[in-house]
């Protein structure tokens, strides 16, 4: 199971500076010491800033990304041993913000930090209450499999079609599959170049059982668990819900998870 990320160490002024500017990205390890920022020191930049805010409100401006991209670093959640990089982008140049003494990063409703996203900013204290989205890259990487050979659409996984290496979990919605054992058998649903991961949605989806055929059902509740059987109304594909009818008639809907199996949560 993911864990949470480690405790990012603080992010020095000048480092919020450059990521700003778009000249750096910040990389953490899972349980990165405070030399984990290794950016070349340089002068605080003053875009996106109105006439007469520069120094102090690009200090400020600085420091509010510093703490954005630490609010990222301990929401993300990343598999044992896997390397973290958070990869600001720019705020609009053409954006004229005043003077904050006090800016608040925040993640906006529904936001989740993985792959290209965004953190808010929002003025808190000024003589006007802005609000702004910074871009947002979170690349999380780690050791999965990939393909070590090309293979075509149909082709049903051998071991020696797999491979290990570094990759971007965090590059695509369909999660990197980091156990091969789970693949061997499976069937490809597209085709896939040497060395490009295999994800869920690259597998054709199973049918676990035909309709007409008699399928266990698990019935889960909080704390407990209620076992019977039923008939499926239709084929019990991987990943689709299915209907069926219970022994004293009821009609169910269920998840198919194994060989004429489906759970039902209550």
């Amino acid at each position: 199971m993911p864990a949470p990320a480690s405790a990012p160490p603080a992010v020095p002024r000048w480092a919020a500076a450059l990521c700003l500017a778009g000249a750096a990205t910040l990389t953490w390890a899972q349980s990165p010491p405070p030399s984990a920022v290794a950016l070349p020191a340089t002068s605080l930049p003053t875009l996106a800033l109105g006439p007469g805010a520069a120094q102090q409100g690009a200090a400020g401006l600085a420091e509010a990304v510093g703490a954005a991209l630490a609010l990222a670093v301990r929401h993300v959640q990343t598999p044992a041993g896997a390397r973290l990089e958070v990869e600001p982008g720019q705020l609009d140049p053409r954006l004229k913000l005043a003077a904050c003494s006090q800016v608040e990063p925040y993640l906006p409703t529904h936001s989740r930090l993985w792959g290209r996203t965004r953190i808010g900013l929002r003025c808190l204290s000024g003589p006007v209450r802005w609000n702004v989205y910074l871009p947002v890259t979170v690349k999380v990487w780690a050791r999965a499999v990939v393909a070590a050979q090309p293979l075509t659409a149909g082709n049903v996984i051998k071991p020696s079609d797999l491979g290990w290496a570094d990759v971007d979990l965090a590059a695509h919605p369909s999660a990197a599959q980091l156990d091969p054992a789970p693949l061997i058998g499976r069937s490809l649903a597209v085709h896939l170049p040497y060395g490009a991961a295999i994800r869920a949605d690259s597998l054709r989806q199973r049918q676990w059982f035909a309709a007409g055929e008699v399928v266990s059902v698990i019935a889960r509740g909080p704390g407990y668990a209620v076992s019977g059987s039923a008939t499926a109304l239709s084929h019990g594909i991987e990943g689709q819900p299915v209907r069926l009818r219970t022994e004293a008639g009821r009609i169910i809907t269920a998840t198919p998870t194994g060989e004429r199996r489906v759970e039902l949560e209550l």
